[in-house]
C-alpha cells in the first residue's frame, strides 16, 4: 500500500506562483509512475502532469505545458508541481495519484490506483 499526503495549495492572484507538494510513503515504489490531475468546479478530473519516479521522464497536458513543472526528490519520497503563471482557468482541486508500474502513464484517472487527498488552488483575477 502506498500513501499520498498533499500540501502547499492556497488562494493567489494571476501571474503568480505556487508549488504543490506530495508525500509518499508505504512499500517501495522505485518502479512507480506519479501524476498530478486537478478538478473544477462541475468539470471532470483532468490530467495535469504524469514522471516516472525512477527515470524522471515527464509528461504534461497541453494546457499546462511550459508553465507547470513536475519533479521528486528520492531523499525526501516526494514528488512536486511547479505552477508558475497561474491562470483564473487553472482554479481547482489539485490532486497527486501514483500507478504500480511506470511503463505506461496514462492520462486517465481511473488507471490511478492511489490518491492524495487533494488540495485548493484558487487563483483569482
Amino acid at each position: 500500500q502506498v500513501q499520498l499526503v498533499e500540501s502547499g495549495g492556497g488562494l493567489v492572484q494571476a501571474g503568480d506562483s505556487l508549488r504543490l507538494s506530495c508525500a509518499v510513503s508505504g512499500r517501495t515504489f522505485s518502479n512507480y509512475g506519479m501524476a498530478w490531475f486537478r478538478e473544477a468546479p462541475g468539470k471532470e478530473r483532468e490530467f495535469v502532469a504524469a514522471i516516472r519516479w525512477s527515470a524522471g521522464s515527464t509528461y504534461y497536458a497541453d494546457s499546462v505545458k511550459g508553465r507547470f513543472t513536475i519533479s521528486r526528490d528520492g531523499a525526501k519520497n516526494t514528488f512536486y508541481l511547479q505552477l508558475n503563471s497561474l491562470k483564473p482557468e487553472d482554479t481547482a482541486v489539485y490532486y497527486c495519484a501514483a500507478r504500480g508500474t511506470a511503463t505506461i502513464l496514462p492520462a486517465a484517472s481511473r488507471f490511478y490506483s492511489y490518491w492524495g487527498q487533494g488540495t485548493q488552488v484558487t487563483v483569482s483575477s
